[in-house]
């Protein structure tokens, strides 16, 4: 009933925005609006434990606003994105680190997740300042931006961190970034954003004190065809060690930072029939205030598959996350035999059925899931099905 009543309403809001855009001879220049909607129905199977069935759904509502054309602002631009989520926690059931599903939530809410102004300084850089997505632009590429799995959003090492997660999905903080492009293919990026993510939506909202510090975080990359990006990231404060206590019994405090490299390029000639692209992501962390000191994620994606199908993709990945050797330790001291490694493959498929309506199935298999060598793989199969106007 919950998946068909998400289904429904989706269809509606679609239907609803594509009625308002045929109303318009033209959608207003200075103001570009947006809205998706994403039905999941997850399925989990392991022979550790019952088989369970999750809907969950995620709408999000953009608006980018040119403010030269609305207020005369010369090299101004805005934007505002809201999301909220319902439905279920399939990972519970699935009992992973790294997560089976990339629009899954802790609480489920309406959010501000993002909100900021953007100054365009000269001809080469750009500065951005408010509620800002690192992963909108850090640590990203558009090969792995169809799977589903969350490690192929960002990495392990860096989602994990801080006093309640990065400046991510689904709660975002007060940051300022500078872009500065080199040339037509390279870049240079730098930001500073709050440590304590948390925005309008959760409690207790926007945090404005950075009292638990600033994350810091530098990428540098080039290409035309595909990517090579190189980045860093540190937190200004210490971060509690996952093992190692004082004589109080107070974690001990250690510097969290880290590294990461991403390199997608197109496999063949350009302009062939079923083009096909190639990702690998490496990075690595301090190793103590997470669990997982580094990880890897690679994969391919190819572009209308079936010759019948022009609007069709396919994807594959393949992750792993290596756990910190304090985590690991942390295992053994509860009875876990634990593994190197939580490993993860990606297969899925999708197809714009309408020119608004996606359906993309989606098989997972997680092996050592949680890094518990005595646990059977862990089994994921969903439908993915997206509205956007």
């Amino acid at each position: 009933m919950i998946a068909r009543w998400m289904i429904m309403s989706g269809v509606a809001l679609c239907q609803f925005l594509t009625t308002i855009a045929k109303a318009q001879d033209q959608p207003p220049p200075a103001v570009d609006l947006g809205a998706a909607y994403v039905v999941d129905t997850i399925g989990v199977f392991s022979a550790n434990g019952p088989d369970n069935v999750d809907a969950l759904d995620n709408l999000n509502l953009t608006a980018t606003f040119d403010f030269d054309r609305l207020i005369g602002w010369s090299g101004g631009s805005g934007h505002v994105h809201v999301l909220n989520n319902l439905g279920g926690m399939p990972n519970n059931h699935a009992a992973t680190l790294q997560g089976i599903d990339n629009i899954e939530v802790a609480s489920q809410r309406l959010r501000l997740f993002e909100a900021w102004v953007e100054q365009r300084v000269g001809s080469t850089t750009t500065v951005r300042a408010g509620l800002y997505d690192l992963n909108s632009e850090f640590y990203a590429n558009e090969s792995a931006g169809m799977l589903i799995a969350p490690a192929f959003g960002v990495g392990s090492e860096i989602a994990a961190t801080g006093p309640n997660g990065p400046s991510i999905f689904p709660s975002t903080a007060l940051s300022v970034r500078v872009d500065h492009r080199i040339s037509d293919n390279g870049y240079v990026r730098l930001a500073v954003l709050n440590a304590a993510a948390g925005t309008l939506g959760d409690t207790p909202g926007v945090n404005l004190t950075f009292d638990d510090g600033a994350l810091l975080i530098g990428e540098a990359g080039f290409g035309q065809r595909g990517k090579f990006a190189l980045g860093g990231w540190s937190y200004t404060r210490r971060q509690d060690d996952v093992r190692i206590v004082d004589r109080t019994g107070k974690a001990v405090r250690q510097r969290a930072h880290g590294a990461y490299a991403v390199a997608e390029h197109p496999i063949g000639l350009a302009g062939t029939a079923h083009p096909l692209s190639a990702f690998l992501r490496l990075g690595i962390s301090d190793g103590h205030t997470t669990p997982f000191r580094g990880g890897w994620q690679a994969g391919f994606l190819i572009e209308h598959p079936l010759s019948s199908r022009p609007n069709s993709s396919a994807s594959i990945g393949f992750n792993q996350g290596y756990l910190s050797r304090g985590y690991r330790r942390n295992l053994r001291d509860v009875g876990v035999d634990p593994s190197a490694a939580e490993t993860a493959f990606e297969i899925t498929y999708s197809d714009n059925v309408t020119p608004f309506l996606t359906i993309q199935p989606d098989v997972q298999m997680v092996v050592n899931p949680a890094g518990d060598t005595g646990r059977d793989p862990v089994v994921v199969v969903g439908l993915r099905v997206r509205f956007e106007y």
